[in-house]
This record gives C-alpha cells, sequence and structure tokens, in this order.
C-alpha cells in the first residue's frame, strides 16, 4: 500500500553529468557569482549571503540554465519565476554509478564559494518497495562500498548530509519486507558512523512527514538505526506538509530521540499538501503546489537547523500526471510552483 504521506524522491537523476558538472564548475573557476564571462548578466546566477544561507547555489543546475535559455529567447518574465528556483541553494542527489567524483566534486565548488554542500544519500538496497524511483545498491556490500566513496570524496570539506529518505519509515510501514530490515538498519548506522568520521560533516537521518503516522511508531527504529551518532534528523522531504505541521511532527519526534535537532524540506510545501484525486498519488506532482520557505539556518524554532529544499523544485515525481521519469526536469512544473509561491 501506498499513501499520499509517502515521500517519494528523484534517484538516479543526473547521475551521469554531475562528475563532468563538478569538473565544469572547478575548471570555470566558478565563484559566488556563477557563471562565466559570457553569460548575459540576466542570466547569471549568484550565492545567498552567507549569514542566513550557508548552503551552496549551483550556477548550472537545471533551474539555472532554465534561466539562460528563457533570457536567450526573450522570456524574461518566465525567467524571473524560474530565477526563484536558481537562485536558491538545493540538495544535489548522488547518483549510483561515480560517488567519489560526484560528491568531490559539489564540495570542491561549494568550498571555492566558501559554502557548504547539501548532500541527498538515497541508495539503500530495495529502495521505494518497487514505485517509481526503485532500484539502489545491489547488496549490502555495495552500499557500504558507495558510502565509503561518497565519503573519499567529501573529505574535510564541509557538507551537509540527507540520509536516505524513506529508508527507516518503509521499515515501520511494511513496505519493505521484514527480511531486509536487519541489514537496513546495519547499513545506516555504518553509513552515519563512515559520514561523522568525516571533519565538517553533518548527518541528518530521514525521519518520514507530518502526514504518515505518529513519531511514536518511527523513534525506536531511528534510534536502531543510529540517530544518536547522527546530528539529527529531516523531515517532510520532496513532500507537502505546511512548515507548522511539519515543526510540530519533528518536536514530538525529537522529544522522543534525545533532544536531537531536524532540518525541514520545504522546497514545495508553500500550499501545503494535495487533498483531491487518488489518495495513492496525491504526493505525486500534485497541482497546485508552491515553493515554501527558502533555505536558510535563521529558522522560527530552535530545534530546527535549517529550512532546506532537498527535493529539487522542478523535478518530476514520476510518470504521473503527465510528468517525465523521477528527477527528470519538468519546466512547466517548475513555472507553476514558482508563479504560486508567495515570495
Amino acid at each position: 500500500m501506498y499513501d499520499s504521506s509517502s515521500a517519494r524522491t528523484p534517484a538516479r537523476a543526473r547521475a551521469a553529468t554531475a562528475v563532468l558538472l563538478g569538473a565544469a564548475l572547478l575548471a570555470a573557476g566558478c565563484s559566488s557569482g556563477g557563471g562565466d564571462g559570457d553569460q548575459d548578466p540576466a542570466a547569471r546566477i549568484t550565492q545567498q549571503p552567507k549569514s542566513a544561507d550557508p548552503f551552496w547555489v549551483n550556477p548550472d543546475g537545471s533551474a539555472a540554465r532554465q534561466v539562460a535559455a528563457y533570457v536567450k529567447d526573450g522570456r524574461k518574465t518566465e525567467a524571473e519565476q524560474i530565477r526563484k528556483i536558481a537562485e536558491q541553494p538545493v540538495g544535489e542527489w548522488i547518483g549510483p554509478e561515480n560517488p567519489e567524483q560526484e560528491a568531490r566534486g559539489f564540495t570542491e565548488a561549494a568550498e571555492k564559494s566558501d559554502r557548504t554542500a547539501l548532500l541527498v544519500l538515497y541508495n539503500i538496497p530495495h529502495r521505494d518497495c518497487g514505485q517509481y524511483s526503485q532500484g539502489g545498491a545491489a547488496d549490502g556490500n555495495a552500499y557500504r562500498g558507495w558510502i565509503d566513496g561518497v565519503a573519499r570524496g567529501i573529505g574535510d570539506r564541509p557538507a551537509t548530509v540527507v540520509l536516505e529518505p524513506d529508508a527507516v519509515l518503509h521499515l515501520v510501514d511494511g513496505c519493505t519486507p521484514d527480511e531486509f530490515h536487519e541489514e537496513r538498519y546495519d547499513l545506516l548506522k555504518n553509513a552515519i558512523a563512515k559520514l561523522k568520521s568525516l571533519k565538517n560533516t553533518k548527518v541528518y537521518l530521514d525521519a518520514g512527514n507530518a502526514g504518515w503516522g505518529h513519531p511514536d511508531q518511527i523513534f525506536e527504529p531511528l534510534k536502531w538505526a543510529g540517530i544518536e551518532q547522527a546530528d539529527g534528523f529531516s523531515v517532510n522531504v520532496s513532500n507537502f506538509y505546511s512548515t507548522k505541521d511539519s515543526v510540530a511532527y519533528g518536536r514530538q519526534l525529537s522529544a522522543k530521540v534525545g533532544g536531537k535537532h531536524f532540518v525541514l524540506d520545504t522546497s514545495r510545501n508553500g500550499n501545503g499538501p494535495y487533498a483531491q484525486g487518488d489518495p495513492a498519488e496525491r504526493w505525486c506532482n500534485p497541482p497546485g503546489r508552491a515553493l515554501g520557505e527558502t533555505p536558510t539556518t535563521k529558522t522560527a524554532d530552535p530545534l530546527v537547523d535549517a529550512y532546506l529544499w532537498v527535493k529539487r523544485p522542478g523535478e518530476s515525481d514520476g510518470t504521473c500526471k503527465g510528468g517525465p521519469k523521477a528527477g527528470q526536469w519538468w519546466p512547466a512544473y517548475a513555472l507553476k510552483l514558482a508563479e504560486a509561491s508567495h515570495s
């Protein structure tokens, strides 16, 4: 069973291009100004002020490229709408094939801009229970090797990692078969330990969202997965629950896991969750949604370390409601998110 509360996330999108992207950013000597000297100034993407938003804005992400394309075509109105996405830091989802190179490329580019890379690790074996983002590492050994590659790529550079969206949630909701539970707990615990051995890496283990169930159902599994070693947990990844409801859920959960802090995905929660259509697919490319609060470490609650855009606004949740494959850039949907936002 899959309901509207189960977060679905892009997995393999851009896996083949991320290595080239990191190399290109470094080769271009990308700075806080982003872009290159020949670029139309109207298309240039800059970093946010570090005091409020220390995370790296990718000057060559999908949204930034869309801004440049609209500027080139003279579509200034659309360009300014997509700029609402392009000028904010979003999660870089590390692909399955070249974890070391991707992690190095993103963290080196971020460090060059004196910012922190936001990385999302989503490669656990038996991922997504056969849905749109199914897949993941072939087995436990492959996953351990993948995590080792990510860690080598990050090195001593600053990074904030959101670890395995849905992985613990699907152990609780019956989606992941029982025979995989013990291994998954072990893999998550080892991943946290490996990443926390790095000098400047923060790790937030995913903990579901405000609509799936109750904190009482997941706090013990989070402990079994090693939450005590992590910096905290993440909520609302790729989902649409309001910031108010997500903070309330996070605070309840925090009280049960030793007062751990948490981060909140506000990328598309500006209008809250979708309440129409097939309940089993309300999470998938719902219409009428909007961008939420922009990423910042200056939040309204002392337990919330940051509002983040973990899900990349404008990328499809999957082949539903006319969308392309999960993780693919969808300009029409991106425009609607931006146009409906309150900023």
